[in-house]
């Protein structure tokens, strides 16, 4: 209640008109004039109207008192019976909280971190987010209900925003012990072929039994190697890098009896495999209009290295022009297909024929370097239809075809197979779909007996014209026609030379995107892209292996010839399983090296800093294999200045909310006009004696 003034008149004019009335009864009382005191009274209460007062007295409510239950809703709380304990004390603490009106409380259940962020238990952050709009002097304090695996505890020297206790409930079981694996060290490229070093480490955590570990190394899904470590020691590895692209190093440490999770026993690198120039080596047999097109091709490719060769001047040409005078070089094949043959990614043989400038044993090291590992590409002309085909050589073992000795003369449009229509050499070339397709008009083909391997484009009634074969370790591809350049001169619209060119290329190196039969996925925030290619049909389901060890069961769906695919929205992070046939292949969600997939233990001590400078309390939920045992709730009046190790104390707030407002007017209406004339009367009473 507060008394306020409304001066009738401005306060200057207040201000004289209360001194003169001042200065005469002052004036009064000291001459001693009859009556003075009552009429400095009847001045004073006249002053006193004018001035008006008014009492004022204010209506408020409480305000209640903002307590933050912030609950661990992360992937770690899944390990043991932590999401049970979690679910109890969350329902229990509602119920005690409840039970005090003037108490509101603010559940708030934190996942894991942002998808685009490394997968990480934040409660802190989420703490502020639901005080954002509480002022400090309401908050009563914060409970967590965790694992204690907090990844944004502040240092304990900074401010939370509020004065109040701060308080954990731990979920899990006492003297747990966790062994996980994690990688130290790793390159993030690394060029194919060459070996790349890398550090893992073993890692035991709570009271685990010790002993070394064995660790299983997996490369794109194929083990590679087996390891011996001791726990809490680095681990030096080296591999080689085979193949562009990515390529993914798992790392797996057995189970131990009893630990937290098996979730964390695994842990992967991802490392993006960059090719040097890939070296290829052009031999063309003769000048002719298309062997521009396969140069051109070549060297438009800035990571092609290409070495040309063109057969200018067989040996049987003697013309008897002296050695020394000609401008050609001779062709070193001794060097070539003998020293260096090996550092060849790729062979191509551009209507070339036996005429003597390759020893007949030289094709038979082309063809164990086929066996081996490497690619060999065969574009045939009428030569390979005559007696000097190199199809009469040893080379015939890897050749996916034999040729009749006919040439089919006869205009056709190149056209896609059935198979060709769902590999991915030929699959959506640009015109493919139309009928005839969209492009140019080729001439001639050689005729050749039933090929092996897959025949993915065809001529005129149906005869092959590109066929692929794997041999050994190696890949071999014929184009059995030479008129491919007039696409690349535009003849009749020309065609799409240039992908159907370098998809072939790429597929005879192995280009992993380019294979017939693959598996692979990728995630997207928490969504899993799964896309099988096939050449052999509908491959059925797809198994799903979560991190957690659950399965599921995928349909893929056909998106193209050949192609097919399935999204799956997850409801975990991590390292993901993909299966389908006998093909397998991984992809991890979520950041590799994400906090979440650390250490998994519960513990009190991330928290137990924060809750010693608040005055709060950090207690397990159970013991081991007990029930849930919730503390009682404690409101204190005031800061709380003193640790209860038994009881939760919340800072209870005496803020207040304004309701309304009453004002009354001490010298309105009939009490003052009374109070005047009582005065007033008053002095002329005493005049009149």
């Amino acid at each position: 209640m507060t008394v306020d003034f409304s001066p009738l008149i401005a306060w200057p004019y207040f201000a004289a008109l209360t001194l003169a009335a001042a200065v005469l009864a002052a004036l009064g009382v000291w001459r001693g004039v009859r009556g003075a005191w009552l009429r400095a009274a009847a001045v004073a209460a006249f002053c006193l109207a004018i001035a008006n007062p008014v009492l004022f007295q204010e209506e408020r409510e409480p305000l209640s008192t903002i307590v933050a239950v912030v609950v661990d809703r992360s992937q770690s709380q899944e390990n043991g019976d932590r999401r049970a304990q979690t679910d109890q004390a969350l329902e229990g603490l509602k119920e005690r909280l409840a039970r005090f009106p003037q108490i509101e409380a603010r559940i708030v259940e934190a996942a894991d971190g942002e998808e685009t962020e490394a997968p990480s238990t934040k409660l802190f952050g989420a703490l502020a987010t639901a005080l954002a709009d509480v002022p400090p002097a309401r908050v009563g304090g914060a409970i967590f209900i965790t694992d204690g695996q907090i990844h944004d505890v502040p240092d304990v020297n900074q401010k939370l925003g509020f004065e109040a206790p701060v308080h954990a409930l731990i979920s899990g079981e006492p003297d747990e012990f966790d062994r996980r694996i994690e990688i130290v060290s790793a390159p993030r490229f690394g060029i194919v072929g060459e070996q790349q070093k890398m550090t893992f480490r073993v890692v035991d955590d709570g009271a685990a039994p010790g002993g070394s570990a064995e660790v299983t190394i997996r490369l794109n899904g194929n083990e590679i190697a087996t390891e011996q470590a001791e726990p809490g020691t680095d681990v030096p590895f080296s591999f080689t890098v085979p193949r562009g692209g990515n390529n993914i190093l798992e790392f797996a440490v057995g189970p131990v009896a009893g630990e937290v999770t098996e979730t964390n026993n695994r842990a992967v690198h991802v490392l993006d495999g960059i090719r040097e120039n890939l070296r290829v080596l052009l031999v063309s047999g003769e000048p002719h209009a298309g062997e521009r097109a396969w140069r051109n091709l070549l060297k438009s490719d800035a990571a092609v290295d290409l070495v040309h060769f063109t057969i200018l001047r067989p040996p049987e040409k003697q013309d008897g022009t002296p050695i020394n005078e000609l401008s050609l070089i001779a062709f070193p094949t001794r060097e070539l297909f003998v020293d260096k043959i090996g550092e060849f990614d790729l062979i191509i043989f551009d209507r070339y024929q036996h005429r003597g400038v390759l020893p007949i044993l030289y094709y038979d090291n082309i063809a164990q370097y086929v066996e081996n590992g490497g690619a060999l590409l065969i574009a045939a002309g009428p030569e390979h239809a005559g007696d000097d085909s190199i199809a009469a050589t040893p080379l015939a073992a890897v050749l996916p075809a034999t040729p009749t000795g006919v040439m089919n003369e006869k205009a056709f449009f190149p056209r896609l197979s059935e198979e060709g229509k769902m590999h991915p050499v030929t699959r959506g070339l640009e015109g493919a779909a139309d009928e005839p397709p969209a492009w140019g008009r080729w001439f001639r083909t050689v005729d050749v007996d039933r090929p092996l391997g897959q025949t993915v484009m065809e001529a005129a009634d149906g005869k092959p014209l590109l066929v692929l074969n794997r041999v050994g370790k190696g890949r071999v591809a014929m184009l059995l026609s030479d008129q491919g350049w007039l696409w690349a001169r535009g003849f009749e619209g020309g065609g799409p030379h240039v992908s159907l060119y370098r998809r072939t290329a790429h597929w005879l190196m192995q280009e992993p995107a380019l294979e017939e039969e693959a598996l692979t996925a990728r995630a997207i925030g928490r969504t899993l892209e799964i896309t099988r290619q096939t050449i052999e049909g509908d491959p059925g389901q797809a198994t799903l292996t979560y991190p957690s060890g659950r399965t599921q069961e995928v349909t893929l769906t056909q998106r193209d010839p050949g192609l097919y695919k399935a999204e799956v929205e997850t409801d975990e992070i991590g390292l993901f399983e993909v299966s389908n046939d006998e093909l397998t292949t991984l992809v991890h969600v979520g950041n590799v090296d994400a906090p979440e997939f650390k250490a998994a233990i519960s513990t009190k001590e991330k928290i137990q800093p924060w809750a010693e400078k608040t005055k709060g309390l950090v207690r397990r939920l159970a013991d081991a294999d007990g029930p849930v045992d919730l503390p009682p709730v404690l409101p204190v009046r005031g800061a709380v200045r003193v640790a209860d190790d038994q009881r939760l104390s919340l800072r209870m707030t005496d803020e207040t909310v304004l309701k309304g407002i009453d004002s009354l007017s001490l010298f309105a209406g009939l009490f003052g006009l009374a109070a005047l004339l009582f005065l007033i009367s008053a002095t002329w009473y005493r005049e009149g004696r």
